[in-house]
């Protein structure tokens, strides 16, 4: 696997979603509550500032996921808005179908190791480690086409 990830600067952003503890085998039963999340904001009349996400809060491949399902907004719009910090992010650009991005994550973690970067995890707790879905699937059918965007927040941030 080739990888060409870039660490960037970004602010912080406020999002609405929605928390569970789930397996890897049933992850989308948090992934498929983006619709509901999205139709929610809209009736609300809430604009929504970015891509969908996956924000994963404590990761045991072998067990349970803590994770949330969540949608960007502007800060000022929701009041139970929460917040992905602001802070420097390991990013990458996954195209393919979502199965991929475990190894992907995986590479740009061990990436990460060996250049010594420290990341924003502590007692197992992720700071901000986010999969956002750049393509909706409603207007590109095809998983092989789809473009994820993997970030994770690196530590020492305010």
């Amino acid at each position: 696997m080739v990888l060409d990830p870039s660490i960037e600067e970004r602010p912080a952003q406020a999002y609405v979603g929605v928390r569970r503890v789930v397996t890897m085998a049933t992850m989308n039963e948090i992934a498929d509550r983006i619709p509901e999340i999205i139709g929610s904001l809209i009736e609300r009349g809430v604009a929504i500032a970015g891509a969908p996400f996956l924000r994963y809060l404590r990761v045991d491949t072998a067990g349970e996921v803590e994770v949330e399902a969540g949608v960007p907004v502007a800060a000022s719009d929701v009041e139970e808005a929460a917040v992905l910090p602001a802070g420097r992010y390991v990013t990458i650009t996954h195209v393919g179908h979502p199965d991929g991005l475990t190894d992907l994550t995986a590479a740009v973690l061990a990436w990460g190791d060996e250049l010594s970067l420290d990341w924003d995890v502590e007692d197992g707790l992720w700071g901000a480690r986010v999969e956002r879905f750049l393509t909706n699937p409603m207007e590109e059918p095809d998983p092989a086409r789809w473009r994820t965007e993997l970030a994770i927040r690196l530590a020492g941030q305010p």
